[in-house]
């Protein structure tokens, strides 16, 4: 309900309507009050029908609850400008690029704020009694607000006339004759002027000086003035421009049928008509990014996309499509991406599109992406000679019994060629030397897994788990060790070593700190816990003790007899 209150409020203030745009968002904080977008929405709509304190109480709040976010310090800027508060205005303007330095609508405004700061400290007196009302961002969010004068910011003569004046505002008396800059100043400065010039036979027209008259021949060669032509209506203007949005609509839409299809030039060529006709709906720029895209024209896409992300900002688009864009750019240079450096780039523009909006289509682009350069990272660092002799000189430390030292070299050894289970099983000699039993069997795990026929993995696995007194696992590993090496000293020691510990339990020569401790180990074996929670052994158990016939009958049975002989050996059960 929130999100659909807010696509209300965006669409009114799109349409100028920024007093139903401020009830809409105002609907929608109500639903959603931690959601820093809409007090950033409903500060712009303030500010553009020149509330500013309103604005500047919902910048803040939009400022504390994402104090990360640059476009809060954007709004917050705005309003302080808009209240004269020219020092404040600087300071938040710098403080959101200090978030986003490439930020162009903070660049704008903290331009706007230090020009407007330093107006304040000039001489109190100006050379033009109007300058002041075209100063700054407000003027163009009063000329917004009023009907009669909003038509006009469509058209570029007028534009760059108002920017003329804001650069120098005596140039404003060059521009008097213009009805629209008669309209604007009666707007800015809150009064109806009139924007109809006296007749020439009611104003007063001095001769010239007899020396300035020209001759009659000179007269004649003058060119005649080209008639201006006749400003359109306020509701012929509105006409217009709603037939060339309608028309932009049409071209969308036929280009997103022809991407159905896989016609992608003829879907171009729709989407670029549409972007001549309305440059105010950023979606048809990032159509056609998509299209860029899915043709392989990643530097197309990528233009596309910036252009999207700047258009948007200046028209205050939905975060939304902010976000889509800059997705859609980091795609396009993850598949251009040839290096981890490559990669690093498009994590970057993910991690932005994710500020914008947390869309799990991006996170999962970003995951890949990540992934993607943590191959390359290997790929790039992979250099078999280098593992080598990191290998050797984790030997020599190991002969030195620096164990420390020689876990460090094994490790770059296995970074430089994580293939090689020699550098696994000698690193997990080492953990186990500094009795790392479980970084040890790690290690020795992994060196079986990239070579289940290299017998030093398995010894090094038996050694981990004797130690670990978890003497069955430890004879298992050894006795498939020797199916690979059948005569191999170090796995038969190593199964001679399991047996005699097992039959120590067996006899019951363990001391009670033994016993204590193996039995103590064997009930945390899952396999033990099945062993103790079956049925039919807890009757096979009950009966060891109350009927000897049946456990003789019960000893019989392979099956029985191995979970027995368990629990015998985990010391759970004692033979006496």
């Amino acid at each position: 309900m929130a999100d659909e209150a807010k696509a209300k409020g965006n669409a009114a203030f799109s349409a100028g309507n920024f007093t139903d745009a401020i009830t809409h968002f105002t609907e929608a904080i109500n639903l959603s009050p931690t959601n820093h977008v809409l007090y950033s929405n409903r500060s712009a709509a303030y500010a553009s029908i020149g509330k500013y304190s309103d604005a500047l109480s919902d910048a803040q709040k939009t400022v504390d609850l994402k104090s990360d976010w640059a476009k809060g310090y954007s709004r917050l800027g705005a309003a302080h400008l808009g209240l004269h508060h020219y020092d404040e205005a600087v300071s938040a303007y710098k403080k959101g690029l200090e978030i986003d330095p490439n930020n162009e609508a903070l660049k704008s405004g903290l331009s706007d704020a230090q020009a407007a700061q330093a107006r304040s400290r000039g001489p109190a007196s100006s050379a033009n009694p109007f300058g002041d009302a075209f100063s700054g961002p407000e003027m163009w969010a009063k000329l917004t607000a009023d009907s009669s004068t909003r038509a006009y910011l469509n058209q570029p003569d007028f534009v760059n006339m108002m920017k003329d004046i804001q650069k120098n505002q005596n140039n404003l008396n060059l521009y008097l004759k213009d009805q629209r800059v008669m309209q604007a100043l009666g707007v800015l400065l809150g009064v109806k002027l009139s924007t109809r010039m006296p007749e020439e036979e009611d104003a007063e027209m001095p001769e010239p000086s007899p020396e300035r008259k020209r001759p009659a021949e000179e007269e004649k060669k003058r060119p005649e003035p080209e008639p201006e032509p006749e400003p359109m209506e306020v509701g012929e203007e509105e006409k217009e421009i709603k037939e060339r949005k309608a028309k932009a609509q049409k071209e969308k839409e036929a280009g997103n049928a022809a991407y159905k299809k896989k016609d992608f030039e003829t879907a171009i060529q729709h989407y670029s008509k549409a972007i001549e006709l309305d440059d105010e709906d950023i979606s048809f720029i990032t159509n056609r990014a998509a299209v860029y895209l899915e043709m392989g024209k990643y530097e197309d896409c990528i233009k596309d996309c910036d252009q999207a992300v700047e258009r948007g900002r200046e028209l205050r688009s939905d975060f939304k499509m902010i976000a889509r864009a800059l997705t859609r750019k980091g795609t396009a240079l993850a598949k251009m991406a040839k290096s981890s450096k490559d990669f690093e780039v498009a994590i970057e523009v993910f991690q932005k599109a994710l500020t914008e909006h947390r869309n799990p289509d991006t996170l999962k682009k970003l995951n890949d992406a990540e992934k993607a350069r943590k191959e390359l990272e290997q790929q790039e660092y992979f250099n078999p000679q280098i593992a080598d002799e990191e290998r050797e000189k984790g030997n020599q430390f190991f002969k030195e019994m620096k164990y420390p030292e020689a876990v460090k070299h094994y490790t770059e050894s296995i970074k430089r060629n994580p293939k090689d289970p020699r550098a696994y099983s000698n690193r997990a000699a080492c953990y186990t030397k500094l009795a790392a039993l479980p970084e040890g069997l790690k290690d020795a795990e992994k060196c079986i897994e990239l070579d289940p026929t290299f017998v030093k993995g398995y010894t090094r696995k038996g050694a981990v788990q004797f130690f670990m007194k978890e003497y069955e696992k430890a004879m298992e590993t050894y006795q498939e060790g020797l199916k690979h090496d059948p005569q191999n000293q170090e796995l038969l020691d190593g199964v001679k070593r399991c047996v005699e510990q097992i039959n120590r339990g067996s006899r019951g020569d363990l001391t009670p700190e033994e016993l204590k401790e193996r039995q103590a180990k064997g009930m945390q074996d899952p396999e033990i816990q099945n062993i103790l929670t079956d049925p039919v052994m807890r009757q096979v158990l009950t009966d060891f003790q109350e009927n000897p016939k049946a456990a003789q009958d019960h000893m019989k049975n392979p099956l029985v007899m191995n979970k027995i002989q368990k629990l015998i050996n985990a010391g759970i059960v004692q033979v006496k």
